[in-house]
């Protein structure tokens, strides 16, 4: 099923979908928790639209390909063209917000890391990209400060909120504007908080942002 935008209220978004821009390393727990060094700057990549799923559907993840771990993120539904942009006008550009899963072939990533070679093949494959619906940015106001958190079998697995950030919602979105334009219906997830592990077939997860929403779901074999 191809995705399409979806407000909470039921309401259409006449957006497209387009590229899914990914931050790593955007907590410093998270960092830690995998050995890596804090970055001096975002770390940026890209996801294609044949990653992106709807999260309120049970989604598959891979067989045989070594461990598949969770990352939960806020996701930034962008409406408007940014090059270049300061915080001001990146703020002004985020048309709701909603959660996603970052789905990593975590063994794959660590041996393309080994080699020095990017990990888009890890991190990239087709379905691994879950993303909820979306509400607007107006339920949640204060970018600097919102809660989420990820619960797997009833048990909290992450939980964290959005003024640990590394770098600000608005410095990110500024950021990544000045290396690359973000478009109409471009999706951003702004990275994920400590508690990263393997997911198995038949887990069920619920996904919550602020007391906004919640989102249950479940994973299950191809």
């Amino acid at each position: 099923m191809k995705y399409r935008h979806r407000w909470l209220s039921g309401d259409r978004i006449d957006l497209p979908t387009g590229k899914i821009v990914c931050v790593g390393r955007n907590y410093a727990e998270h960092a830690e928790e995998l050995n890596n060094p804090l970055p001096d700057d975002p770390v940026l990549f890209i996801k294609p639209t044949s990653s992106v799923v709807h999260l309120e559907l049970p989604f598959k993840i891979p067989r045989n390909r070594g461990d598949v771990h969770f990352e939960t993120e806020i996701a930034l539904l962008i409406d408007k063209p940014l090059c270049n942009a300061s915080e001001h006008e990146a703020t002004d550009a985020i048309k709701a917000l909603g959660l996603a899963l970052d789905l990593t072939l975590r063994d794959l990533q660590a041996k393309m890391k080994s080699r020095g070679l990017p990990w888009e093949v890890a991190k990239a494959f087709d379905g691994s990209c879950p993303v909820s619906s979306f509400v607007a940015k107006e339920h949640l106001p204060d970018l600097e400060n919102i809660a989420f958190s990820l619960k797997i079998n009833g048990e909290v697995r992450q939980q964290d909120t959005s003024a640990n950030m590394l770098t600000s919602i608005p410095g990110l979105l500024s950021y990544i504007s000045r290396h690359f334009t973000l478009e109409p219906g471009d999706i951003v997830l702004s990275g994920t908080p400590k508690g990263v592990a393997p997911l198995y077939a038949g887990d069920r997860l619920e996904l919550a942002i602020a007391d906004v929403f919640s989102v249950e779901t479940s994973c299950r074999a191809p």
